[in-house]
């Protein structure tokens, strides 16, 4: 099973893994910090490279193990590759993401509104939430919350729990922990501190975020629509 290194340090670009398998044009490596596409958020793109020979990777999927789809003839098991991810599209997704917990927490405690579902891309994201309709006002005021949020520059930190201990001590209706299958027994748990110093959201979360709120960059809410009875869908852009 590859080591997510990812899950400890969003920050790291270059790597250095050895090639455990090589199936048709997948690779398997020993370690990875290449974030394989789940939780609404795209995988990461990048190269593996042993010195004299580059893989550009295309795609990385997160199945029985993490996948590495690469172009060309991979190289043989054993190999000792460096990878070096699209740092550019690392930073947007990250910021991306944590726009969407800031942005899942807001509606939560203004709204009432769950989230139900999220998709971040390199130019935008969108979130569902439980709620029967947003109108203008509720969205000029959103995004002003977001961007003090963002000024603010609080930490964003994160660390694992044990999951009966998480269903225990941490909110169900921001962990979202019944979304999660029984299988997972130890959860990546994300938090960001808000501007009193309390801990403004605390939801169990696999992906890649920035350590800083002010990292996010200008928050955008570009507009709404309705995604199904009882749920809108607002979408958001970052500087």
């Amino acid at each position: 099973m590859t080591e997510a290194l990812y899950l400890d340090d969003s920050g790291v670009r270059s790597f250095e893994a050895t090639v455990e398998r090589a199936l048709d044009d997948r690779i398997v490596l020993d370690a990875t910090h290449f974030y394989p596409e789940g939780g609404g958020q795209p995988a990461d793109r990048g190269v593996l490279s042993d010195g004299s020979r580059e893989w550009p990777v295309t795609d990385v999927q997160k199945q029985d193990t993490i996948y590495h789809h690469v172009t060309g003839t991979p190289p043989e098991p054993g190999t000792t590759v460096r990878g070096d991810l699209d740092a550019e599209r690392r930073e947007t997704l990250s910021r991306y993401h944590t726009a969407q917990h800031l942005l899942s927490a807001v509606l939560l405690d203004e709204y009432d509104a769950e989230t139900t579902g999220n998709q971040i891309y390199t130019d935008s994201a969108r979130i569902d939430a439980a709620y029967d309709r947003f109108d203008g006002t509720d969205l000029a005021d959103i995004e002003t919350r977001l961007n003090d949020l963002v000024d603010a520059g609080t930490p964003v930190t994160w660390y694992t729990l044990d999951r009966e201990v998480a269903e225990r001590e941490l909110d169900p209706e921001r962990t979202r922990l019944e979304l999660l299958p029984d299988s997972i027994t130890e959860l990546r748990i994300v938090e960001v501190e808000g501007p009193d110093g309390d801990v403004f959201d605390r939801t169990a979360c696999a992906g890649t975020h920035v350590t800083s709120t002010d990292a996010v960059g200008e928050v955008t809410v570009t507009g709404r629509e309705t995604a199904g009875k009882g749920e809108e869908r607002l979408r958001f852009v970052l500087e």
